[in-house]
């Protein structure tokens, strides 16, 4: 790739990465562990390690694993709701991570300047224009926009909207695009309007470094993209955040302990936040069962609408050389 030929923006992403190529791999729950994060950033990508509900203990390990496995940057993606949040922002300045991702909810002003405090470029993900303005004036170095084609966990709004939306009013910091991008004439379209680089995870499931079971990278490689459904939202009385996942039978197991939660919380039996806790750990368990012990009839097979362009196994290199041959 000539340096010279690319768009100033790709060029300001490795840049503020530290990478060849702008290609974040998203933090994926059991999955973007240090195998498949130092092979991603091995290939001149930028990988990251998902804490999700990581103790401190477990994710320092995970940091100094990957390490051992690449000179390279990589990044530590943290949950905001994290019980231990404070901790875990000590603990990846101690372990000199360069990169902190801040997602599952509005970081807090007190997360973002201790962060920087301590050395750490903080990236958070911006699902409006006016939540981005804010996140920049309380200090983030760079955004991320997810659209609702992503795997997982969701917002409302598409990634063509948002792109149009936040992209072109942005110019202070980096802009990453996330969302539905499986090749490298996406990257390219979007690198094109502007996007600093571009994030993706379902992609890099069927990568052979991903240590998703062999049922998991089959489900995703016979989907189709109407295959991967947005759960509903029964009854306000439990906010759901919707999560994007391939239909089974374990969609129904969930709405149906949705439904079970909903009546507990009307009852009186549980309280709305431990009700949310008790769903969200149902998705943890939901998702092990698909993605690392193979059920993927009873377990949560989450995937983004770009499954239906995964169509076969491949080293990560040569995902990574492809996301970028456009360019």
């Amino acid at each position: 790739m000539n340096r010279l030929s690319v768009p100033e923006s790709w060029v300001r992403g490795c840049t503020f990465l530290g990478v060849r190529h702008a290609i974040l791999g998203g933090a994926m729950s059991w999955l973007s562990e240090h195998t498949l994060v130092a092979a991603i950033s091995n290939a001149g990508g930028f990988g990251v390690l998902a804490g999700g509900s990581m103790p401190v203990d477990l994710l320092r390990q995970e940091i100094r694993a990957t390490r051992e496995r690449t000179a390279a940057p990589f990044g530590v993606n943290l949950i905001t709701m994290h019980p231990a949040l404070p901790d875990l922002v000590r603990m990846v300045a101690e372990e000199k991570v360069g990169h902190c991702i801040l997602a599952g909810g509005l970081p807090e002003q007190e997360t973002i300047s201790t962060l920087k405090e301590l050395g750490v470029k903080v990236v958070v993900f911006a699902p409006s224009l006016a939540l981005a303005q804010r996140l920049i004036r309380r200090g983030a170095d760079a955004l991320i926009i997810e659209g609702n084609e992503a795997g997982g966990h969701v917002g409302p709004v598409s990634t063509g909207v948002l792109t149009q939306e936040i992209l072109h009013q942005i110019d202070t910091v980096p802009v990453f695009v996330a969302g539905g991008i499986a090749n490298g004439r996406m990257v390219a379209s979007l690198v094109g309007m502007g996007a600093a680089g571009c994030q993706l995870g379902t992609r890099f499931v069927c990568a052979s470094e991903c240590i998703a079971h062999e049922n998991f990278k089959q489900a995703f490689i016979r989907a189709q993209a109407r295959d991967a459904v947005v759960t509903a939202q029964f009854d306000p009385i439990l906010p759901v955040i919707p999560v994007r996942a391939l239909v089974n039978k374990g969609t129904n197991l969930f709405n149906q302990k949705q439904l079970q939660l909903i009546e507990e919380v009307r009852s009186g039996q549980k309280d709305r936040k431990d009700a949310q806790m008790e769903l969200e750990l149902f998705w943890v368990g939901a998702l092990r069962r698909a993605a690392i012990e193979g059920d993927v009839e009873f377990g949560s097979v989450m995937a983004g609408q770009s499954v239906g362009l995964v169509k076969s196994i491949q080293p990560v290199q040569e995902i990574i050389d492809e996301l970028v041959s456009n360019l």
